[in-house]
């Protein structure tokens, strides 16, 4: 028997293949089904069945597709509702993938349909449970994403206490939680760097498995602290209910080659957006086409994608490093950015040589930052990391404009100042900048490094004060 975890860092997501005797299941798959038919390919083995913890809110599935391209079926647990055909579980229900024997265990909370799958593997003496977000190293799945008109946030933390409780802290220590994302992601407020844990570590460290804790501690600890989902959670949740664009339509038209005079024409119609994917380095060197939004394919690429572009149906024309077209459009469809129009033929060196209009950010060092700020020349510096991230540490007399929230709260940007923004490293502050020239400020500079440079000019910081203090 085979099981192995499939880990992709830019949404901190795991699935799962399982193969035994020739046939194979896939737990939680991405929406790019191609991975999934090469590994069966290498086995020689049949996938069998496609089996979904939940509805995922933070990325779109490929399950369809890889039912359709593969014979196999869809599993979901109880009470799932969807547009496809699939098999609605029970508690308890086994399913034989060749000599192996996958257990259902209904662990509704995150999800009310949320399911985990118990596999012995008897050769290897190895007991594994795939817990989606019922379980995560570290963390719960949180309760705030399936809220009904009948049903709060408290009673689905209620329900996942049940769970946690009488369905997965009885399984014995020695199992092996495989679950369905890790730190980075937006599904818990607590998850570890680590994938996979045995059961009897997280009894003793995972805040939420403490023996003592009641139900009504439980509901508070879980409901205490979250911060409101991205916008895009709930469209790929609803995504994931249907039948969507095929992965093999969404290439054919994201990697339709687009010369430089047409590429002006698209990026000049209201409708369409340019998306720069390129190094950081390359977008501060040389420049970006005029209205184009920056969000490098080297860091968190797809969610922030998922919270900051609005409309999951926007018509995105793209800019990427040559050779890395089909990454950028495959990561865009893994949220549900599936109208991708196709690229800058080329690449940007396409676009000078044409001659158009180069729009260039201004960029400064931490060092000139500091001089900067403390003459009091400097009109507008904000920091655009985390609220949490602010609060712990920042440079004194500086304001919290959070990147997560730019949109929301744009409107309290005066355009007609010079504003310096920075982040921890310089990821988010590029964003940031290229959003504010996009919304019309002319003058945003960005501070390279960002706060972790600015840190090791001696500038003075604020120190935290943790909020008990203040009682």
């Amino acid at each position: 028997m085979k099981v192995e975890q499939i880990f992709t860092s830019c949404i901190a997501e795991m699935a799962y293949y399982i193969e035994s005797n020739g046939e194979a299941a896939i737990i939680d798959p991405l929406r790019e089904v191609e991975p999934y038919l090469e590994r069966a390919k290498q086995d020689n083995a049949k996938i069998k069945y496609v089996f979904l913890t939940h509805f995922h809110a933070d990325f779109v599935s490929g399950h369809v597709d890889l039912a359709k391209k593969t014979g196999a079926t869809i599993v979901y647990g109880p009470g799932a509702k969807a547009n496809f055909d699939f098999h609605e579980g029970t508690d308890k229900e086994v399913f034989k993938i060749g000599e192996a024997e996958l257990h259902l265990i209904h662990t509704p909370g995150h999800t009310m349909e949320s399911s985990s799958y118990y596999l012995e593997d008897n050769s290897a003496n190895k007991k594994y449970l795939f817990s989606g977000d019922a379980l995560f190293i570290g963390d719960v799945g949180r309760p705030d994403l399936a809220i009904k008109s009948d049903l709060t946030e408290e009673d689905l933390a209620g329900h996942l206490f049940e769970t946690l409780r009488n369905r997965i802290m009885p399984l014995s220590d020695d199992t092996i939680v495989y679950p369905n994302h890790g730190a980075g992601s937006a599904c818990g407020k607590n998850m570890s760097k680590e994938t996979w844990d045995t059961l009897g570590n997280q009894k003793k460290t995972n805040y939420a498995l403490r023996a003592d804790m009641t139900k009504e501690e439980f509901i508070v600890e879980l409901t205490t602290g979250i911060k409101p989902p991205p916008q895009y959670f709930p469209k790929n949740a609803g995504m994931n209910k249907g039948v969507n664009k095929s992965i093999d339509d969404i290439y054919a038209d994201g990697l339709t080659p687009i010369d430089a005079a047409t590429f002006r024409e698209m990026s000049e119609d209201s409708s369409v957006l340019v998306l720069d994917t390129r190094k950081g380095a390359e977008y501060t060197e040389k420049g970006t086409v005029p209205g184009a939004i920056w969000i490098g394919i080297d860091g968190g690429f797809a969610p922030w994608v998922g919270a900051l572009i609005l409309d999951i149906n926007q018509k995105i024309v793209i800019i990427a490093d040559e050779g890395r077209e089909q990454e950028v459009v495959m990561r865009l469809a893994r949220v549900g950015y599936d109208n991708s129009q196709g690229y800058l033929k080329g690449g940007f060196s396409a676009w000078q040589e044409a001659g158009f209009e180069v729009n260039h950010i201004n960029s400064i060092s931490a060092e000139e930052f500091k001089s900067n700020f403390e003459g009091k020349t400097m009109e507008q510096p904000l920091d655009v990391r985390k609220e949490s991230e602010f609060l712990s540490e920042h440079v004194v007399g500086i304001e919290n404009f959070p990147l997560d929230n730019i949109n929301q709260n744009f409107a309290e940007i005066n355009p007609e100042k010079q504003h310096f923004l920075h982040c921890a490293g310089g990821y988010r502050s590029l964003i940031a900048t290229s959003i504010f020239k996009r919304n019309g400020v002319k003058n945003v500079t960005d501070v390279r490094g960002g706060f972790g440079a600015i840190k090791k000019t001696g500038i003075a910081l604020t120190e935290y004060v943790c909020p008990s203090t203040l009682l």
